[in-house]
């Protein structure tokens, strides 16, 4: 069985646990995703469907060797458990259970070019009358010696749009019904955002 999931992530809410406590979760709709290829130890899945006008010849052939109707919109590999997959088969959220730890991998929303302040957190420059540098970075490097900027110096620059995993949250729900995942905490991207999301061994950060 495949050790993880493409999904599309729709929003945050929140569950009450039995004891009243209020769990802030990110609703994932995770799967059904279609196996299109068996490696050894690993399996490709893939997830939504595409357009035939949108799709190549060779995204058309590889849906139809693996017995699929249409070319998904997204193929990913995923470590494949013990139990063996054949083509075409369908892995749902089902593979998931309560409790579960798992991580998520998505693309973080665009920021756009962003100057220190945003982009890092800085703390500006004076903001007292007739000062003009509020928001500016200030020196960015020696003078005589090295007389460069050194390599990986914090700089304004385009914020955002990165592949980014949040590792060790925990399921608190799976609604096998619709295709939905709860997870605590949040997770990157926007709103209909794709997402992979891998079972995780270990402790929770919210623990």
């Amino acid at each position: 069985m495949a050790n993880g999931l493409i999904g599309r992530k729709l929003g945050m809410t929140r569950v009450f646990a039995e004891d009243g406590t209020s769990v802030p979760v990110t609703v994932i709709e995770a799967g059904p995703c279609r196996v299109t290829q068996v490696k050894d130890g690993a399996v490709q899945l893939g997830f939504g469907g595409r357009d035939a006008k949108r799709a190549t010849k060779a995204e058309l052939g590889h849906a139809k060797a693996a017995t699929l109707e249409v070319a998904p919109h997204v193929l990913k590999e995923f470590a494949a458990g013990e139990a063996s997959h054949q083509l075409g088969d369908t892995v749902t959220v089902g593979i998931f259970a309560a409790g579960e730890l798992v991580k998520v991998t998505g693309t973080s929303k665009g920021r756009g070019f962003q100057g220190m302040v945003h982009r890092y957190g800085a703390g500006g420059g004076p903001a007292s009358h007739g000062n003009t540098r509020h928001r500016k970075p200030g020196s960015i490097s020696p003078g005589t010696d090295p007389s460069r900027v050194i390599k990986g110096k914090r700089m304004p620059g385009h914020m955002g749009a990165e592949r980014h995993t949040e590792l060790g949250l925990r399921v608190v729900k799976v609604d096998a019904e619709r295709n939905l995942l709860f997870v605590r905490g949040a997770v990157p991207g926007a709103k209909h955002g794709i997402l992979l999301v891998n079972k995780q061994k270990g402790r929770s950060r919210h623990d």
